[in-house]
């Protein structure tokens, strides 16, 4: 049946490749021994919520999910290590919250790693994201499951509405045919505009068990930032069918202090990890000549946007970005670069043939 476990021999081969190469983090575990009498035998949805350090907005995260609850929804409260009051919270949360499950890791993981814990825990026909400093509008989850269900696709993308302080902003998927099912590589391209792999938010929308048991919906364990962008292409080259709706629920909270987006330290040059996989994956695809263009451009485009903000970096880590990006730009297809680089804006594609030219060893090229 549609609802039951991913079998182990395909997701769980797939997702444990995947933490051999985190060695560190350690599986995560329950906080509460014994059944889980709070959760339906039956799961329509799972909620997957990483935690760290968010006591201050997690409350108004976890009364969203309240007002979201069903019998047939469970919520999976991963805490990522916090050392602030975020565990206190959740452990009171998993004993008033209808359907919550609350998992601990014993060390940080980060997002990614955090994410796939609850992909694992997960029993639901269906699957869905939420940050723990983010928030629902009252009754968006039956809405969207709802929309998935009516389309019957692998998964759905939404809208959301962008917080930062009092300031709201609706961001919508860039793509323009709604409530209509498509192949998800056809909205790849084209390479030159904003397409619907740049809206990488893993909690915009919902996805189909399926995609679990095809290995499709794991991340990669250990990315610190710019995890949804392998993610995300992953989704679009490999699953066979997708729809976009315009349902707002989701408030992305933007500016947060202690978001990793706003502290300028080395988790932030992830994203050099991130795109390389998205540049080598994409280069075996069957239609890598058309979609290489669009995979590169993308990750010009990142790179020099960090770049144009170095000063946000420590010292140390401004050079490492400069060097990084150096020796991946000799990494990338030669003859695509180059074309990416003659259709960019003259600024920043200045920036980028300069770093081109900066001498690297052929060991940081490798890496």
């Amino acid at each position: 049946m549609a609802n039951r476990p991913a079998p182990a021999s395909k997701s769980e081969r797939v997702h444990g490749s995947a933490t051999r190469r985190s060695p560190c983090i350690k599986p995560g575990v329950r906080t509460n021994a014994g059944p889980r009498p709070n959760v339906p035998c039956v799961v329509k949805l799972s909620v997957i919520v990483p935690f760290y350090n968010v006591q201050q907005y997690a409350p108004d995260t976890l009364k969203s999910l309240g007002a979201n609850a069903r019998d047939d929804f469970e919520f999976i409260l991963v805490d990522d290590c916090s050392h602030d009051e975020t565990p206190a919270i959740l452990a009171r949360a998993e004993r008033d919250l209808p359907g919550a499950v609350c998992v601990r890791h014993e060390e940080n993981g980060g997002l990614a790693t955090a994410r796939n814990t609850g992909i694992d825990r997960a029993r639901g026909e269906y699957l869905t994201f939420l940050d723990g400093d983010d928030w629902l509008a009252p009754g968006y989850y039956p809405r969207l499951v709802a929309a998935i269900e009516e389309l019957g696709c692998d998964f759905v993308r939404t809208d959301h509405v962008q917080s930062t302080g009092r300031a709201r902003a609706v961001h919508r998927v860039p793509h323009g045919r709604r409530n209509t099912v498509l192949r998800p590589r056809d909205a790849i391209l084209p390479a030159d505009r904003t397409t619907s792999v740049d809206y990488a938010y893993a909690w915009a929308g919902v996805y189909h068990r399926r995609l679990v048991d095809r290995g499709l919906l794991h991340f990669t364990d250990g990315l610190r930032t710019a995890e949804d962008r392998p993610w995300i292409w992953k989704l679009h080259r490999e699953a066979e069918s997708f729809a976009v709706v315009g349902l707002l629920g989701v408030f992305y909270r933007r500016g947060v202090a202690s978001s990793l987006t706003q502290i300028g330290d080395v988790r932030q040059l992830d994203f050099i990890r991130a795109f390389d996989q998205v540049v080598e994956e994409t280069a075996r695809d069957p239609q890598a000549a058309e979609l290489l263009p669009k995979a590169v451009r993308t990750y010009c485009a990142v790179m020099a946007h960090h770049l144009g903000a170095i000063e946000r970096f420590e010292p140390a880590v401004a050079r490492k970005l400069r060097s990084l990006s150096a020796a991946a730009l000799k990494r990338m297809p030669q003859d695509v670069l180059a074309e990416v680089m003659d259709t960019m804006d003259a600024h920043r594609a200045s920036r980028l043939r300069r770093l081109r030219r900066r001498p690297t060893t052929a060991r940081a090229v490798a890496v």
